[in-house]
């Protein structure tokens, strides 16, 4: 479930309990849902109770209990928890998270996009400055995959050649819309301008260094942009995706693909089962990560049992153990790329490339470490797990590879 999703699922919520007639309002055209707050919990956190509660005449507690019960009856949530003054905090179900993998996987490097035109168009014009060009450049890409339609233009000189064939930046001779008039809006792009030529970087890391830092920022264009280290940002959006795709071809060999599916964070990536362990008694580790206590009288780590202590009495226990089941723990992977489309909108919108820059360096971060456990170890055969593993991973490689394409910026196969 993309945050898209969840807001209209909680308006959904807001209708039920106005046609209850548990709550006198206006249903919004719109909910805001974010990450939790200090404080908080879950996945996504809303404040609609605070919104509605003077129009409703209610407690603001009131009106998040009664939005509450609607809630978490919805399907692909698992559960909702009020906090502080009436914060809504929700946690979505594992099936949630296997449907936004199936959906990013479907849509491709698309997915994001607002698919049937508004029929608005915007003029976006710039100085004649490498930075503000390059930044037009993909602010237009960023609103067109908005569904607007975009005119841009140049002022106060002429294009240089090698921004064109180095930077890959289109020509700005008005370039517009096919069949729509222009909008009488009109909006400048003017970044602080670049301190130096950044053609010696090449195409890639020449428009990362531009287009990284905020617009108010000073871009550094050195060499550092070059290095192929962890510590160059570029370096690691770029290597991910090699990654993935070396994964998808090293797949196809083993004759396994992706097929979404739920990730278990309980037992460590890649970490096979005992043959001789009884599927009923968890071990102590997997207690101690799904954070339940050990039995009594199991010597834990932190506290063992002395040799010289009497025994503890034991109540009399059951033949059959009922096994520790601890919760689903969605994978810290699945909450950006959900946030993925509200980070294109954002960008859109306040005409930002460097929040999406930054947002795909969040999810190579969180892809990279999932990577090692992919593909099946020694004489693993491939399994469910390593499927769903492969699936949400290739699914970060099309948020990779569709943001890295708004950016002007190639997403290699091979690195």
């Amino acid at each position: 479930m993309t945050p898209v999703e969840l807001s209209r699922t909680v308006l959904g919520a807001v209708r039920r309990a106005v046609d209850d007639g548990v709550l006198d309002v206006a249903v919004p055209e719109r909910v805001k849902v974010t990450a939790p707050g200090p404080g908080g919990c879950g996945d996504y956190a809303t404040n609609i109770a605070l919104q509605l509660a003077r129009p409703a005449g209610q407690p603001p507690l009131h009106v998040a209990e009664i939005l509450r019960t609607r809630l978490a009856a919805s399907d692909g949530v698992r559960d909702v928890v009020v906090t502080g003054p009436g914060f809504l905090n929700i946690t979505l179900g594992g099936a949630a998270g296997v449907d936004l993998v199936a959906e990013i996987l479907r849509r491709g490097p698309r997915y994001g996009f607002v698919d049937e035109p508004s029929g608005e168009v915007v003029h976006l014009r710039a100085p004649c400055e490498v930075r503000a060009v390059v930044v037009m450049d993909v602010v237009g890409r960023l609103v067109r995959s908005q569904g607007v339609g975009v005119r841009t233009s140049c002022e106060g000189g002429v294009l240089e050649g090698e921004w064109i064939t180095v930077l890959g930046v289109p020509g700005c001779e008005d370039e517009g819309v096919p069949g729509q008039a222009a909008s009488s809006a009109s909006q400048v792009v003017q970044p602080v301008p670049a301190p130096a030529s950044p053609l010696h970087l090449g195409r890639d890391a020449g428009r990362w260094a531009l287009l990284h830092p905020a617009g108010h920022d000073r871009p550094r264009i050195s060499d550092e942009h070059l290095v192929q280290r962890e510590g160059n940002p570029l370096f690691r959006v770029r290597y991910a995706h090699a990654r993935i795709r070396a994964l998808s071809r090293n797949a196809a060999d083993l004759g396994f693909r992706a097929e979404p599916g739920p990730i278990d964070l309980a037992r460590p990536m890649g970490a096979a089962a005992h043959p001789t362990a009884s599927p009923a008694r968890p071990t102590y580790a997997a207690a101690h990560l799904a954070g339940t206590p050990t039995p009594t009288g199991v010597p834990t780590p932190d506290a063992p049992q002395a040799a010289h202590a009497h025994p503890t009495p034991r109540a009399p226990q059951a033949t059959h153990p009922v096994a520790i089941r601890p919760p689903v723990t969605p994978h810290p992977l699945l909450r950006p790329l959900a946030d993925h489309p509200r980070v294109l909108a954002q960008a859109a919108a306040h005409r930002a490339p460097d929040r999406l820059a930054r947002h795909l360096v969040s999810v190579a971060d969180a892809v990279l470490p999932l990577l090692p456990a992919v593909l099946p170890r020694g004489a693993e055969k491939p399994s469910a797990a390593h499927r769903a593993r492969l699936a949400l991973a290739e699914a970060a490689g099309a948020v990779l590879a569709g943001g890295l394409s708004l950016l002007g910026i190639d997403a290699p196969e091979h690195l």
